[in-house]
């Protein structure tokens, strides 16, 4: 596990499109131990949309982009 996160979220983030927003910010938040209930809460979403964006399954809708491009600007 890296960081309290789960061997197969960090192969599934590792494997996902490196271009999608959501999955920049998994790559972030699993090197600096932000975890998903954390992001959820900052960005108030629920920690399953996270996992997903995190993956690569869904991207964040456009309400969202702003949360996370400032949250990825503070890391």
């Amino acid at each position: 596990m890296s960081h309290g996160y789960s061997v197969k979220l960090v192969q599934l983030n590792k494997l996902a499109d490196k271009k999608k927003l959501g999955v920049i910010l998994g790559k972030e938040c699993i090197r600096t131990s932000i975890s998903v209930s954390q992001v959820a809460k900052i960005i108030g979403v629920s920690r399953m949309t996270v996992y997903n964006w995190f993956t690569g399954l869904h991207d964040p809708q456009e309400v969202h982009r702003p949360a996370i491009q400032s949250l990825l600007d503070q890391l």
